[in-house]
């Protein structure tokens, strides 16, 4: 792998206000030297950057890419080929909106993840929980309440479902989760809590009892890795932090001593408001079922004062988004709605500083010697203007995952700079 240099850059990381003014030595797949003074160097690539924004490549704790359609219950009848298809479009789109790593939050197995590492497919660096665990009628249930459901069917469920899968009891529990992480799993994922998208749990619901998640805890626990639990409710937020759950998801209804007690844990808090926003612009054009829809209002307006209570209380916040089908769009305008609570700086530093420390990747997120060198060129200071990355990333020109250059439009930027001063 050939060695590049990034000349005249205004390098961001999340730890500083404002840029520094420097250049950028990458050698294989980390940063190699940071200066403010030219290099001098003959054999590396060299990119006159000529005062764009340099900073590290941006992270997503709660992505669907097999989610190809807003209806989980339809995707559940598509063939598996089709939805792959969709992964990897959905993943290509993610890259080039400059999100260089994402962790699944179910769907994804260990071979989308695999096929990305060896450059089989484009996308970000991908963490998998592979199929999300959920008790009959939880989250992952997307029957209706007219299915048949003798315990015949929930083996058939399984053996079909793109999503998820069914266990009931510590026993059923255990072995679905000790499944999840023999296929590959890089985490555990378990619906602990009503949902939107499912059609027969009312939000408020709490999922699993207490023995049944700390089962799935213990055995994530045993293979050196954790669970990640879906919930919106101080009853199941607690629960499932009280069992060892690591990353609570959503919690758009979190109370203050509940807030309390996931930091108390050592838990972290991942909002996901941008996907309640688009949802409630865009469901029902793009088919999000009616019983659905009607479960938006009792959290979308939620999701900011959420993150309030959660920083007041001293929880680490990350940062996903939860988007589905064509409302992948949206990723970046997560940063705009988690800055209205926590400020530019500190919308992205839910991405670059507590999302490494989520997903066990403790070298990346930062312009530093020594990390890996996954870097985005911006048009713009997100600092100044968190906007400047939405658009789908036009404003992106440049993204570099792990020393390679996998979207480089600066050529057409300098064209279309000439034109409009000529």
């Amino acid at each position: 792998m050939s060695n590049i240099l990034f000349q005249n850059a205004k390098i961001l990381d999340a730890r500083q206000s404002d840029p520094i003014e420097g250049h950028v030595l990458i050698e294989d797949d980390r940063v190699k030297e940071i200066s403010t003074t030219p290099f001098q160097t003959t054999s590396a690539q060299v990119i006159d950057l000529k005062g764009l924004y340099l900073m590290p490549g941006l992270i997503d704790a709660h992505v669907h890419v097999k989610a190809s359609s807003l209806d989980f219950a339809q995707m559940a009848r598509t063939q598996p080929s089709y939805l792959f298809a969709g992964a990897a479009q959905i993943m290509k789109g993610m890259l080039n909106r400059g999100f260089t790593t994402v962790r699944d939050a179910c769907g994804a197995d260990r071979g989308l993840a695999d096929a990305l590492d060896e450059g089989l497919l484009a996308g970000p660096r991908l963490k998998v929980c592979g199929l999300a665990l959920s008790q009959t009628g939880g989250h992952s249930d997307t029957r209706s309440r007219n299915e048949w459901s003798a315990p015949a069917a929930n083996e058939q469920y399984n053996a079909l479902h793109p999503f998820g899968r069914i266990a009931d009891g510590v026993d059923e529990c255990r072995r679905a989760a000790r499944d999840e992480l023999r296929k590959g799993a890089h985490h555990v994922k378990i619906m602990a809590g009503g949902g939107v998208s499912s059609p027969s749990d009312p939000i408020e619901n709490t999922q699993y009892c207490m023995d049944e998640l700390e089962a799935i805890c213990a055995e994530a626990a045993a293979w050196h890795t954790y669970a990640m639990a879906h919930t919106y409710t101080p009853d199941a937020i607690s629960m499932a932090v009280r069992a060892g759950v690591r990353t609570v998801e959503h919690c758009n209804l979190i109370d203050k001593a509940t807030a309390e007690l996931v930091a108390q844990k050592g838990a972290f808090h991942v909002p996901t408001n941008i996907t309640y926003w688009a949802l409630n612009k865009h469901g029902a054009e793009f088919g999000f079922p009616q019983v659905s829809i009607d479960k938006l209002g009792m959290i979308v307006d939620a999701g900011l004062s959420s993150i309030e209570i959660s920083q007041a209380a001293g929880v680490q916040i990350g940062f996903g988004t939860d988007l589905l089908g064509p409302c992948h769009s949206y990723q970046a305008h997560e940063f705009a709605l988690t800055a209205e609570v926590l400020g530019n700086k500190g919308a992205l530093a839910t991405s670059l500083e507590v999302n490494p420390k989520i997903m066990g990747i403790p070298d990346i997120g930062r312009m530093e010697p020594g990390y890996i060198a996954d870097v985005i060129v911006v048009r713009g200071n997100p600092m100044e203007d968190i906007h400047i990355l939405e658009s789908d990333g036009a404003q992106i020109p440049l993204v570099m995952q792990s020393g390679r250059i996998v979207k480089n439009q600066l050529h057409e930027l300098a064209q279309s700079n000439a034109s409009r001063k000529a």
